[in-house]
């Protein structure tokens, strides 16, 4: 591997077997398979000054490792995301547990066991339990609108707690909506947990956090003899895509292209802005060992902004007298200055004007989308990952 900031004045697309554009988890699952599989001499064309893409993290001044675009946490129940990237990192075994704060009372979230007895009093809270395992079965996930359509009052009370105190505000503050524009049906999705497993993704077989990074798993990755990193590079300033092949550098390129940008930003946004929510980060250092008790504290009811992370609890550093925690302030994207799109807003609409992009791309030789924002897609870190590895395989298959 190569890595360098900016493109040489000796720089030649036609030395290269294959472009990819962005070195988050879909451009480098993609790169290392190519040059790995198919002997591609791969160029990653990457418009920030480090690899690794929203799952970049780096020690903070106190010496904290933070996440810099958010919190990431791998799980995955996919066995072969998990076995390719076990290649590039040992795991350590952190389960995540997130608590709600509500009304300064810290429950877990999904709501579950503990959770009732925190909310309704020891008594009530395990007679409210006990109904639960009687109806649904023990160490079941049940949507609120289970609970409603029981036509029991004390289910319907459980239900009603957990949608006023748990989901509508915080829904409310990441998506800046109003309660009568958020759709019945994805409140009746919320779910209570029959059981006493508090973590947050008790059916995934693979969690943690890698041993050292999740810059040093990309660093990894990417350390291939045929691949090269371009730093601090805008694609679009020399990739131009016709109606059936592209031209990088002014000629025509014929090797693959991987592109795992956004669509509307490549065509200057000429249809109109894909929407999507962007979240402002607060870092901030404080001079103790621990803030809160877990990594993650949504504030439910409470605050402007939609949690509070803790580094130090997701990853085990160990760090004396210091703490750095994140706060989350989710707004509308603005498109075109800079900022870094997070979460697709999956409305019918959008969607429409995403696959009016995406077919300006389809008829184009061997120019391939993948990734969150290509896709327009909400992916957790495992589900880019399986993409990658889907158009990767397709692309082998093709060389060989």
């Amino acid at each position: 591997m190569s890595i360098q900031s900016g493109l040489p004045d000796s720089f030649n697309p036609q030395s290269y077997d294959a472009i990819v554009v962005g070195a988050g988890y879909a451009g480098a699952v993609c790169a290392r398979r190519m040059a790995e599989a198919c002997g591609f001499k791969v160029a990653i064309l990457e418009r920030r000054n480090h690899i690794a893409g929203n799952a970049y993290d780096c020690e903070d001044e106190a010496g904290v490792l933070i996440h810099k675009y958010g919190p990431h946490i791998y799980h995955t129940t996919n066995d072969r995301v998990h076995e390719f990237l076990s290649r590039f990192t040992e795991w350590t075994d952190y389960s995540h547990k997130v608590l709600a704060n509500v009304h300064g009372q810290l429950m877990p979230v999904p709501f579950n066991h503990q959770s009732l007895k925190i909310a309704f009093g020891d008594e009530k809270g395990e007679r409210l339990y006990q109904k639960l395992v009687a109806t649904f079965g023990q160490d079941k996930k049940v949507p609120i609108m289970e609970l409603r359509e029981k036509n029991d009052p004390e289910l319907s009370e459980i239900a009603d707690y957990v949608y006023e105190n748990v989901f509508l505000r915080y829904t409310m503050k990441q998506w800046g909506k109003t309660p009568d524009e958020i759709d019945p049906a994805v409140m009746g999705r919320v779910p209570v947990f029959v059981g006493d497993d508090d973590r947050y993704f008790p059916q995934a077989p693979y969690q943690g956090m890698p041993e050292v990074s999740f810059t040093d798993m990309f660093a990894h990755m990417l350390d291939h003899d045929l691949i090269s990193i371009f730093l601090d590079v805008d694609a679009r300033d020399i990739l131009e895509v016709g109606e059936r092949s592209v031209n990088v550098c002014g000629k025509p390129f014929g090797g693959e292209v991987i592109y795992t940008g956004a669509l509307d930003e490549l065509f200057d946004f000429d249809l109109g802005a894909l929407p999507y929510r962007t979240v402002d980060m607060v870092f901030e250092t404080l001079d103790k060992d621990q803030f809160q008790p877990v990594g993650t504290v949504n504030y439910t009811v409470s605050e402007n902004f939609t949690r509070i992370t803790e580094f130090k609890n997701m990853t085990g550093q160990v760090v004396p007298g210091k703490t750095t925690i994140l706060r989350e302030y989710s707004r509308v994207y603005i498109p075109g200055v800079g900022e870094t799109p997070y979460y697709v807003i999956n409305e019918p609409e959008n969607i429409e004007l995403y696959k009016k992009y995406r077919a300006r791309v389809e008829g184009v030789l061997n120019f391939h989308v993948v990734g969150r924002l290509a896709e327009y897609r909400y992916y957790d870190m495992d589900g880019v990952t399986a993409s990658a590895l889907e158009l990767s395989d397709e692309i082998i298959s093709s060389n060989h």
